[in-house]
C-alpha cells in the first residue's frame, strides 16, 4: 500500500498521549514489582508513589478525554479504513474504548480499595484527598482484586494497541504511526 497522507492529532492529544502511556506502564511496573514485597518501609514507599501515579493517570486521562472532546482526532485515512477488515475496525474502536474506560476505572477502583482498606491517599505527602467509601474489610476485599484485575486487562489492552500500531508501521506501512508522533515530519 502507498503511504496516504496522514493527518495528525492535536500537539496537545500527542503530549498526553505518550505522558499517559509512560504513566501508565511505569504504575503497572512498580505494582507488580511492589505487590509481593515483604511489609517494610520501603514497600509502604512505593505504594504511595503508586497512589501518587494513579492520581496523575487519572488527572492525564481527563485531560486526554477533554482534548480528544475538544480537538476531534483525525479520521483514519480513507485507503487505511479502506484496507482494514471489518473485524480490525471493530477491534480499533473496541481497544480505544476500553482503554478510556479503564483510565478512570482502574485508579478509581485503587483509591476506592485504598479507602476501604483503611488507606487514606494523600496526595505528595502533603496534599490529603477525600475518601470515596468508608473503612469497611468486606469491601477492601471485593476490590482489591478488582483493581488487579481491571489494571491487568488495562495492561492487555495497551498491548494490543501497541501491537496494532506497529503492525500498521512495519507490515502495512500506511504512516497510521505519525499521525501520534512527538515530532512532526
Amino acid at each position: 500500500m502507498s503511504e496516504p497522507t496522514v493527518t495528525r492529532y492535536h500537539p496537545v492529544a500527542v503530549a498526553l498521549h505518550w505522558l499517559l502511556g509512560l504513566a501508565l506502564i511505569g504504575n503497572f511496573a512498580l505494582g507488580l514489582y511492589m505487590a509481593d514485597l515483604p511489609f517494610s518501609p520501603a514497600r509502604l514507599q512505593y505504594y504511595s508513589w503508586h497512589k501518587w501515579a494513579g492520581v496523575l493517570v487519572l488527572t492525564f486521562s481527563l485531560f486526554r478525554l477533554l482534548t480528544r472532546w475538544l480537538a476531534r482526532p483525525p479520521a483514519l485515512p480513507v485507503a487505511v479504513e479502506a484496507a482494514m477488515p471489518a473485524w480490525q475496525r471493530l477491534a480499533h474502536h473496541a481497544t480505544h474504548a476500553g482503554l478510556y474506560a479503564l483510565f478512570f476505572a482502574v485508579p478509581l477502583l485503587g483509591w476506592t480499595y485504598s479507602s476501604a482498606a483503611g488507606f487514606p491517599l494523600v496526595l505528595f505527602g502533603v496534599l490529603p484527598l477525600p475518601d470515596f467509601v468508608p473503612v469497611s474489610e468486606g469491601l477492601a476485599e471485593v476490590l482489591k482484586p478488582l483493581h488487579k484485575f481491571s489494571a491487568l486487562a488495562m495492561a492487555a489492552l495497551v498491548l494490543l494497541h501497541v501491537a496494532g500500531a506497529l503492525k500498521h508501521h512495519f507490515v502495512d506501512r500506511d504512516g497510521l504511526l505519525r499521525r501520534m508522533a512527538l515530532a512532526g515530519r
